[in-house]
């Protein structure tokens, strides 16, 4: 096919000129082809050329006048990347692999361009573009990926059950870029999902997650969890997940199927936030809905204490699938803590000192979790949901004004530990954490204002009931 119109000529242009002067083919591949072709923005730029990619990489360097070490070479696996601008350059040479049964990881030699295509993971992936002058801007697809891209399918270039049992990542990859791109898988190819998933064994968690976390940050990642259900992978990567699924019933009473209603959370939440971990809270809101299912005659079927389970289970979950268990977590953790708090007070007459604990407790993460709340609001009654969410924006019209006037949000009572322990003339002791905790139920309530002058007699008091003797005024103190 002639005529490939490939947008940001120029930077293509000095790469065939490099490739020229150094009397070897050279052609984009991969991912920027297909993206270009399908419209979707991409800076990552992948080279094949039919010789060194490193010797093509620096020659490049020369034409763009870069300095030498702008090259970053790779040697072990002969590959160079540079960066031009904005773009990031990655070059190779053509290459043909071959595996074996217990490793992901090929043996590689060279090869010629169809060795490199036919290694490709999806037809999609498989096209590229020459860009050496005589023969610019040739498309060379030997799998039909163009007619795919049109029919919106991911197909293998080669037999899937040996393209995926090669590399069984490819088996994620497949159904990250069905979620990413909107596409179907053919049935042959994911036939070979279900036959070859229990290859994912030799895949590295962290190469998995990855992979789910590029489904869950598409535009409706629902569909990829479909996906992952339907073939068998998602009770091999997540067990966790796969326990929300079903419903149980007692006395004509059944429950929501959680596992649907979970999705439908992360997918309402998707609408309003790309943050990774926001949508992670979503996924994880109602995790140990399991284990706290019981069922109670006249009442139904309950759930109690799942949000504070769910938050024990945060870190389990994050430290099997190796996410990070740094202050990411920590909110995911708090977010699953806290989701159900805005829902009760929409639900019930909202008291000053309830807004004022939630203000204290969410802190910096109130925003997430009044997105996730709106999100959790799901039924098949649309009046119903139009109901809680105009609920909804009452709780949030009061929790501003009660921000606006006691400020409250991360906020710390003024009289601290310090300040306890010199009034009191002591060092530390569980007198000093008993009167803390006193203050600042005090605040919360309303009863006090925080600050010290409104805090003292209580601070004295308190103070005496536990046999302390003040050794210092208010006014003395404000002097110091």
């Amino acid at each position: 096919m002639q005529g490939l119109a490939i947008i940001e000529e120029g930077i293509f242009k000095k790469i065939g000129q490099a490739a020229d002067r150094l009397n070897i083919d050279a052609y984009v591949v991969g991912g920027y082809v297909r993206d270009h072709i399908l419209g979707r923005p991409c800076k990552d730029i992948d080279i094949v050329c039919i010789g060194s990619g490193i010797e093509l990489a620096e020659q490049v360097a020369r034409e763009f006048e870069l300095p030498d070490h702008a090259v970053s070479i790779f040697k072990n696996f002969g590959t160079a990347m540079l960066k031009v601008d904005d773009w990031d350059l990655e070059f190779v040479g053509a290459r043909k692999e071959s595996y074996q049964r217990d490793s992901r990881k090929p043996l590689v030699m060279e090869g010629t361009l169809e060795d490199d295509q036919n290694r490709r993971d999806f037809t999609i992936n498989a096209l590229a573009v020459q860009l050496n002058a005589a023969s610019w801007g040739n498309l060379l697809d030997p799998f039909g990926g163009l007619a795919d891209i049109e029919a919106k399918c991911i197909r293998t270039p080669l037999a899937p059950g040996i393209t995926f049992s090669d590399d069984p990542l490819r088996m994620m990859r497949a159904i990250r870029f069905a979620s990413q791109l909107g596409f179907d898988i053919l049935p042959e190819t994911f036939d070979a999902l279900q036959k070859e998933k229990d290859r994912l064994s030799i895949i590295s968690m962290e190469r998995i997650s990855d992979e789910l976390n590029k489904i869950i940050l598409c535009k409706k990642p629902s569909y990829g969890f479909l996906l992952l259900d339907a073939c068998g992978i998602l009770p091999i990567i997540f067990p966790e997940f796969m326990k929300l699924k079903g419903v149980d019933t007692e006395d004509g009473k059944g429950h929501k199927d959680n596992f649907y209603h979970t999705l439908q959370v992360l997918d309402n939440i998707s609408v309003n936030t790309d943050d990774l971990f926001w949508r992670w809270a979503a996924i994880l809101h109602d995790i140990a809905k399991p284990q706290t299912k019981r069922f109670v005659q006249g009442k139904g079927w309950t759930f109690h204490g799942h949000e504070e389970m769910g938050a024990r289970q945060v870190p389990i979950i994050f430290k099997r699938l190796k996410l990070p268990l740094n202050e990411k977590m920590k909110l995911v953790q708090k977010l699953v803590r806290l989701h159900l708090r805005p829902i009760a007070l929409s639900k019930e007459e909202i008291t000053d000192s309830a807004l004022r604990r939630l203000l204290f407790e969410a802190g910096d993460e109130l925003e997430a979790l009044m997105t996730l709340c709106r999100a959790d609001i799901t039924s098949k009654n649309g009046d119903k949901v139009k109901r809680y969410l105009r609920n909804f924006d009452t709780v949030e019209e009061k929790l501003k004004e009660v921000e606006a006037s006691d400020s409250l949000r991360n906020f710390q009572p003024v009289i601290t530990g310090e300040i306890i322990m010199h009034v009191f003339d002591l060092g530390p002791g569980k007198e000093i954490g008993q009167i803390k905790v006193i203050i600042r139920e005090a605040i919360l309530e309303g009863q006090i204002r925080n600050d010290l002058a409104s805090g003292w007699d209580l601070l004295i008091h308190e103070g005496m009931r536990l046999g302390l003797k003040p050794s210092i005024s208010l006014e003395e103190f404000l002097k110091l």
